[in-house]
């Protein structure tokens, strides 16, 4: 293709569209390897490219973004990435990332995009009523779940605590909160003996008992607790803390309660799984990730407030440059419900997904993990020496091979040592996490096209690295 390229602005529709066309061919089929790490020499050559002074042919440059950098990456919207939480984006969100790429509006206010901002509107209105909040709720889009938390923790901080009275400041998390919650409390002024970690119980719950034994403790020494931060959905085990009770506690010592609902709130969109969420519709505000569990792009999260005007009382301002922005009843400037004044508009493309997809088949997506899960636990069962230490729940299970004759230290390594013969191996993507200060494997499995062969597969896979490893752990 003809370098005809002038200006950034201006640059031909056919060329425009060959590119699109060329991109969507270079995806039609996943690598076989679901992790590409860039070894030495791949490093070296991106490390040697350099911005050019004269532009170059925008196929040219596709074509090389594709083989040199794209290429080398997790495949976290693969089949078989079974790690972390995954990314499995539906087409349907790229194509609603595109749109909204295009057209490029400035989601802050809505003066300039009133068309966005009242579908945003309508999609917060959508999601909270799936979780059972009230009509007062409101919230707005952000990049994920720490914004989501940061953006909740303010207004608990505001709420809850006043100006002169926070250096007293408690917020509770537990041993399973994800880590991004310590970081906001951070960012937001908090030392790390304001932020208490509570214990879980045998299912990885937070215990209310020492929940409401630390809030009595820390009155008695002149603190004054304000928020408890509560998980749905804990990024190892996809534990739900017992909410109605931290609601409970939270209503007679006068509490903010938070739900990190990041990874498992979305089952609130399946009549079947979500009683599991009992209780979070009664928390003062949550966070929630469209770009786990919805399918979505990355970049796509949500928090949401019981009291959608409270978010308004912690980020409001209005300088004199924004006073033409002023909105009438009914309209919203995103901008003074969170951090960002500039911010794309997010949920266009959950709403895309939803309007082409419909709630029904993401519901049954959902419901497919769970499936996945336990298939995962019934295939390992069938092997020896596997131990299940968290049954499935919530799409994720955890184990650990554990042949007798061996010490804890090794059979870390040997667990360890599993995960990394897998990384190799290429087929599927199963890492550690530790469990009561044991190594374990952990499959999270969430996406829609994975296969009861593809789960199973992967589980004899798992035992034959470890028959093979542990060759050597007990002959050492």
């Amino acid at each position: 293709m003809e370098n005809i390229i002038k200006s950034p602005t201006c640059v031909g529709s056919r060329e425009l569209e060959a590119a699109v066309v060329q991109v969507l061919r270079s995806r039609a089929n996943p690598q076989p390897h679901v992790v590409r790490l860039a070894d030495e020499q791949a490093i070296s050559e991106l490390r040697a490219m350099r911005v050019p002074r004269q532009g170059r042919p925008l196929d040219a440059v596709i074509d090389e973004m594709v083989e040199k950098v794209y290429h080398h990456r997790a495949q976290a919207d693969h089949p078989r990435f079974f790690a972390f939480v995954p990314g499995p984006a539906s087409a349907l969100s790229a194509i609603g990332d595109l749109l909204t790429a295009v057209y490029n509006p400035h989601a802050g206010n809505w003066l300039e995009s009133s068309g966005p901002s009242c579908i945003e509107q309508q999609l917060v209105k959508w999601l909270a009523d799936q979780l059972g909040l009230p009509e007062s709720s409101g919230g707005l889009f952000v990049s994920g779940g720490s914004m989501a938390n940061l953006t909740a923790l303010v207004a608990a901080r505001d709420q809850r605590l006043p100006a002169q009275e926070r250096a007293k400041g408690v917020a509770y998390v537990s041993e399973q909160t994800h880590s991004s919650v310590a970081k906001g409390l951070k960012i937001i002024g908090f030392l790390p003996d304001q932020i208490r970690r509570i214990k879980c119980d045998s299912k990885f719950r937070l215990d209310v008992d020492a929940l409401a034994a630390a809030v009595a403790e820390d009155k008695k020494g002149g603190r004054l607790p304000f928020a408890v931060i509560a998980s749905a959905g804990t990024t190892n085990t996809g534990s739900i803390d017992p909410l109605p009770e931290i609601r409970s506690l939270c209503d007679r010592e006068k509490l903010w309660m938070h739900v990190d609902g990041a990874y498992g709130a979305s089952i609130a969109v399946s009549p079947l799984y979500r009683h599991l969420l009992k209780g979070i519709e009664e928390a003062d505000s949550i966070s929630w990730d469209a770009h786990k569990w919805l399918f979505q792009t990355y970049g796509c999260g949500m928090v949401l407030v019981r009291d959608g005007s409270l978010l308004s009382a912690s980020f409001h301002t209005r300088p004199e440059y924004l006073r033409d922005t002023e909105t009438d009843e009914g309209q919203v400037n995103f901008w003074d419900l969170g951090i960002e004044l500039t911010r794309p508009a997010r949920g266009l493309k959950l709403w895309l997904t939803l309007q082409v997809a419909g709630s029904d088949a993401m519901a049954h997506a959902i419901e497919h993990g769970f499936q996945l899960a336990q298939w995962a636990e019934e295939e390992l069962r069938q092997h020896q020496h596997w131990e299940i230490v968290t049954s499935a729940q919530l799409a994720i299970v955890n184990f650990r091979y554990a042949p007798g004759g061996l010490s804890e230290a090794k059979i870390d390594a040997l667990n360890k040592a599993v995960a990394q013969r897998a990384l190799r191996d290429g087929f599927a993507t199963v890492l550690t996490t530790e469990l009561h200060g044991r190594t374990v494997l952990r499959i999270c499995a969430i996406h829609p096209d994975a296969t009861e062969d593809d789960i199973r597969e992967t589980v004899r896979r798992l035992n034959a690295y470890a028959v093979s490893e542990a060759r050597g752990f007990t002959q050492a």
